[in-house]
């Protein structure tokens, strides 16, 4: 599976272009944490593009990742991916053991705030976003209340780094370097 392959099976199921931007955001942030852990790109890249694949046929919390599972083995996806997408979903159960796990977990709900925090900005660029921006609209908790705060911290424990000297610094720089297929 590779991203071309990621990006076919987006394009069978995902009508909505704020949820594909979503999954744009979520890869470029993999892919950043696959260069700094000296792992593999084009696989985190895929986790990140497809974490999400299922939500407009699944839409619901019971439904998903879980029913998308299926639909990955038929298209070949690897058990790698498929356990990474179930696991950045703590209702599934599947725990997060690897460290790409727990990198899709991390970079989910963080680009989220990213993106909002971009598009309140009188120019709705990414690229005039700064750290200190996305931590003071952090700690309005009306701000961006769909992302969960507390999943967040949960993510960067697990993943061993700091929210705010690591990574929102580094999810941050990956989204600005697609600003364009963000629409940012």
């Amino acid at each position: 599976m590779n991203r071309n392959d990621a990006l076919n099976i987006i394009n069978q199921y995902v009508k909505n272009q704020s949820l594909v931007r979503h999954m744009l955001a979520v890869e470029s942030a993999m892919a950043a944490y696959a260069k700094h852990y000296g792992e593999d790109e084009e696989k985190w890249r895929v986790a990140g593009l497809l974490h999400d694949f299922d939500w407009e046929i699944h839409p619901t919390a019971e439904e998903h990742p879980s029913k998308g599972e299926p639909i990955l083995r038929e298209f070949g996806v690897e058990e790698e991916i498929i356990r990474a997408i179930q696991s950045h979903a703590p209702r599934t159960g599947v725990t997060r053991d690897s460290l790409m796990e727990k990198a899709l977990f991390a970079c989910d709900e963080i680009t989220g705030l990213i993106t909002t925090t971009a598009l309140v900005r009188p120019s709705k660029k990414i690229a005039d976003v700064e750290v200190k921006s996305i931590k003071k609209k952090w700690k309005d908790k009306g701000f961006a209340a769909g992302v969960n705060r507390a999943e967040v911290e949960e993510a960067c424990t697990e993943l061993g780094v700091d929210l705010w000297s690591e990574h929102v610094p580094r999810v941050l720089e990956a989204m600005q370097g697609i600003a364009g297929d963000l629409g940012l």
